[in-house]
């Protein structure tokens, strides 16, 4: 009988047998693989200390940020003033401003001969007064002269002011109303929204595109009617009314003074600032 021969050797010679690996190569592929992650996390390090120095000599200055107040310059020889100094430098302060401590409501009609002379009176008062930074004022329009003349230049001039004042020109407008108003509070001149358009024309920055279609729609002669209601509600009588933080003024109509309102608001301010002044049992907040 012929002998058989292996499946897998030509001319019938056995295979010779695998060799068995050792701890050390089945070890290897793993270290290969360390080796390629010490590589990559090596690379990620030098790349992420790159970045981070070049962050920390970038100044990316925060919202609000303000340069450091520059002393005066020396004064000239010669007696003159010194010239003023513009902050200069990085700017590196935070500013925090004070809250202001008093609240002036002025209630005006912008139809009422009262409301333009009262205006014209108190206009420089009220200008020195927020530049001390210690006073807002608030203007509340109403509309009773309508209801007293007929008509409604009053509720118009209002719904074209508030129209301003989304563009934040409501002074600048209002301004102009002084200007046009008629003598006559019996001419219903104001009630012409054509007239509306001039003076937001004449009172400058005021874009046609937003401004017109908000008069010609009446988007804020709700908010004037409402006024109006509270104004009455409140039997305030007429017009010009003024309160300092929520007291009216008393003698408005008759003997008070721009001085006298002076004194009256700088006293409430005093008043509120050495309030705040006073220290609480509150503990003070850690951080």
């Amino acid at each position: 009988m012929t002998e058989s021969k292996g499946p897998d050797t030509p001319g019938g010679s056995a295979a010779p047998k695998k060799k068995r690996k050792t701890l050390l190569d089945r070890l290897r592929p793993y270290a290969v693989g360390a080796t390629a992650m010490v590589v990559v996390f090596g690379v990620s390090a030098v790349i992420g200390a790159h970045v981070r120095g070049n962050k920390d000599t970038k100044v990316s200055e925060p919202s609000g940020a303000v340069a450091a107040a520059q002393p005066p310059a020396a004064a000239p020889t010669d007696g003159a003033s010194p010239s003023p100094t513009t902050p200069a430098g990085p700017k590196l302060g935070i500013p925090v401003h004070p809250t202001v401590p008093v609240t002036v409501t002025v209630y005006e009609d912008l139809r009422s001969p009262d409301s333009k002379a009262f205006h014209e009176e108190y206009e420089a008062t009220f200008q020195q007064l927020l530049a001390t930074g210690q006073v807002q004022f608030q203007y509340r329009l109403v509309t009773a002269s309508d209801k007293q003349y007929g008509g409604s230049g009053a509720l118009v001039a209002a719904n074209a002011a508030a129209c301003a004042q989304d563009q934040s020109r409501f002074t600048a407008f209002v301004g102009e109303v002084w200007k046009h108003q008629p003598t006559d509070p019996k001419d219903d001149a104001l009630a012409s929204e054509n007239l509306m358009k001039k003076l937001a024309a004449k009172a400058g920055k005021i874009k046609t595109a937003g401004f017109d279609p908000c008069i010609e729609q009446r988007d804020h002669e709700g908010w004037v009617d409402k006024s109006q209601q509270d104004f009455a509600a409140a039997g305030y009588g007429t017009v010009p009314v003024v309160e300092i933080n929520g007291v009216v003024v008393k003698d408005v109509h008759s003997s008070l003074t721009p001085a006298a309102l002076r004194a009256q608001i700088l006293k409430e301010a005093k008043r509120v600032i050495a309030l705040q002044a006073v220290p609480t049992n509150t503990p003070a907040l850690a951080g």
